[in-house]
C-alpha cells in the first residue's frame, strides 16, 4: 500500500509555483528539497491561504494616487516626537519611517518578510485554526528576481511614475537599532507599487524572464498546536521573536493554551 503524497505541485502562473502539503510535518522536507540552496529567498506566513500579498494600507486606501498616504506618514512623524527615547537616531528615508511604524502597529505600505522559512511557518500557523479557510500558507520570494525586475523598470524611460514612484518593488532593510523585533525575526520588508498585489507584479515581469520568482506553500490548518510545539522546540516562539514584555506575555499565554507547549 503506497503512502499518501507529502505534497503536490499545483498550478504554475507566470513566475509563481504553488505546492500543497498534506501536513505541516512535511514542510521541513519541502524546504530541504526545493529551497535549501537558494539563499536569496525570503518568506512570509499567512494564517489564511486566500489572503493576497497586499499591505494593510492598500486595503484602506484604494486609489494609488491618493495623497492620504503622505498625510498618514506625516501624522505618524508628528505623533512620535519625544517618544523614541533620549537622543534617537536620525531617520533619513521615507521607507525607514514606514518600517519604524510597521512594528509599532502603524498601518503601512510594507509587507513583513523573514529569512527563515520556519519563522514564517510560525506566523502562518499561530492563528490558522481560527480561520475559516482550512489552510494557511508560506510564501517564498526571490530577492534576486525583485532586484532584477525593478532595475529594468527603473531604467525604462517609458515606465510611468505613480505617486512619485516608478512601479518597482523595493527591498527595505532598516539599519536603525530601534527595532529589536526585526533583528530577532531576521526580518525585512517589501514595498510594492501602490495597490498592486505582489503576486501580480511578479507574474507580470516573470513572464518575460521565465523565472520562478515566487512560491506559495499551502499547509492544512489542522493540528496547528503540534506544529507550534514543534517550532517552540526549535526556539521559535513569541518570546524569541518579540524580545519585550509583549512577547513574554504572548509566550505565557501559549503555554496556558497549548498543552505541553
Amino acid at each position: 500500500m503506497s503512502r499518501p503524497r507529502r505534497w503536490t505541485p499545483k498550478k504554475e502562473s507566470g513566475g509563481t509555483q504553488e505546492y500543497e502539503l498534506s501536513s505541516w510535518k512535511y514542510f521541513s522536507e519541502l524546504i530541504n528539497q526545493e529551497l535549501l540552496d537558494f539563499t536569496t529567498y525570503v518568506y512570509r506566513g499567512h494564517s489564511d491561504s486566500s489572503w493576497l500579498l497586499l499591505p494593510t494600507l492598500d486595503r484602506i486606501i484604494s486609489s494609488p494616487k491618493s495623497t492620504r498616504r503622505r498625510s498618514h506618514l506625516e501624522n505618524f512623524q508628528l505623533a512620535v516626537r519625544g517618544r523614541r527615547g533620549p537622543n534617537p537616531p536620525r531617520i533619513e528615508s521615507e521607507n525607514d519611517w514606514w518600517a519604524l511604524g510597521q512594528h509599532n502597529g502603524l498601518v503601512t505600505p510594507l509587507l513583513d518578510w523573514t529569512e527563515s522559512p520556519f519563522v514564517a511557518l510560525y506566523f502562518a500557523m499561530r492563528d490558522a485554526e481560527s480561520m475559516s479557510n482550512g489552510s494557511c500558507c508560506v510564501w517564498a520570494l526571490s530577492q534576486a528576481s525583485v532586484r532584477e525586475f525593478s532595475k529594468k523598470i527603473d531604467k525604462d524611460e517609458k515606465s510611468v511614475k505613480i505617486d512619485g514612484r516608478k512601479p518597482i518593488v523595493e527591498l527595505v532593510r532598516p539599519m536603525s537599532d530601534e527595532n529589536s523585533r526585526l533583528v530577532n525575526q531576521r526580518g525585512l520588508f517589501t514595498r510594492a507599487p501602490n495597490n498592486m498585489d505582489l503576486m501580480k507584479w511578479i507574474n507580470k515581469y516573470s513572464k518575460k524572464e521565465h523565472k520562478m520568482s515566487l512560491m506559495k506553500i499551502t499547509v492544512p490548518s489542522k493540528d496547528s498546536e503540534n506544529c507550534l510545539k514543534y517550532l517552540n522546540r526549535m526556539n521559535i516562539n513569541h518570546s524569541t521573536l518579540f524580545p519585550d514584555l509583549y512577547g513574554a506575555s504572548i509566550f505565557c499565554n501559549s503555554k496556558l493554551r497549548v498543552e505541553n507547549y
